[in-house]
């Protein structure tokens, strides 16, 4: 049986400013009515020039026209993903890593598992909104819930599809000159800053309506995953929650109803889980964290 994954040559087809941050570039390839679509977040790999690897959210897919859509965030120099797109041009020649929709293997490469939870959680930084529109446009028509999305400034909330019972909410870190300057005229909120406390007053306000709480001073029980040193070399940033898994523990009825997915800067996106399972006694068969980046360390 093939592997789930292969590579596609690709051409740039298409170069769109989406706003101040993000930008859509379109690929084509001889090979992509071949390209498969397993879930909402499904993760790919850009092969850069030079044979730098680096992992994204396909933002669309249209086997029939052969193309792939890729959103990429493009504030600043400071990798080789915004560096090449600096320079990109109708044409140019890349390779991707993705789907096969021949290969009759076991789909791979997503995230998005929500069951049935009638309540949505979904936290980001801008790293991760491709995935959220993508995920938002698939949502049935009755799903409710609360989408925060952290961004470096107002002019990057883009116009999303969503259910009327799930509410967006773009979180600036910054504003549109220049990304200096938080709304209170300070300088820039840091990665997380914005997130972090809004999404932790949400999971507060909803566990106080269903009485969902941790013992006090104790963690969640069956919660393996531990706080690593800001020096430690390996650490545990990515968490999903499987089929394998089972439901969620019959003792806690009120987590089963939510379910978060939850992406972006790991030291964030931790603290966030943190929060959810280990003071709101949310089960963690009910989180998924996906640490997309870290601060101060590339992707290898």
């Amino acid at each position: 049986m093939k592997p789930s994954y292969r590579q596609f040559d690709v051409t740039v087809a298409g170069i769109r400013p989406l706003s101040p941050n993000f930008t859509r570039v379109t690929f084509t390839g001889p090979e992509l009515h071949e390209w498969g679509w397993y879930g909402a977040d499904q993760r790919i790999k850009v092969v850069l020039p030079g044979e730098i690897w680096r992992t994204y959210t396909i933002r669309a897919a249209r086997a029939a026209e052969r193309e792939v859509d890729v959103d990429f965030v493009t504030h600043g120099l400071t990798g080789p993903a915004t560096r090449w797109l600096h320079g990109a041009a109708i044409g140019d020649a890349l390779a991707l890593i993705g789907p096969d929709a021949t290969s009759g293997a076991e789909p791979d490469g997503y995230v998005w598992r929500p069951g049935a939870a009638r309540t949505l959680l979904l936290a980001a930084d801008e790293t991760a909104v491709p995935a959220v529109a993508t995920i938002l446009e698939g949502l049935p028509a009755d799903a409710t819930g609360h989408v925060f999305l952290e961004v470096p400034s107002p002019g990057d909330a883009l116009p999303l599809t969503a259910p009327a019972g799930v509410a967006i909410t773009w979180l600036p870190r910054g504003t549109d000159a220049g990304h200096a300057g938080a709304a209170n005229g300070s300088e820039p909120l840091p990665f997380g800053g914005a997130l972090v406390p809004a999404v932790t007053a949400w999971v507060d306000a909803w566990a106080e309506s269903c009485a969902q709480a941790a013992p006090a001073g104790e963690p969640a029980p069956e919660d393996p995953v531990q706080e690593a040193g800001a020096d430690a070399e390996y650490e545990i940033l990515w968490e999903v929650p499987d089929e394998q898994d089972g439901p969620a523990a019959p003792e806690q009825p009120a987590s089963a109803e939510l379910y978060a997915w939850l992406a972006g800067e790991a030291g964030a996106i931790t603290g966030l889980r943190r929060h959810l399972v280990r003071e709101r006694g949310v089960d963690r068969k009910q989180v998924a964290f996906m640490g997309y980046w870290k601060l101060g360390r590339s992707e290898n």
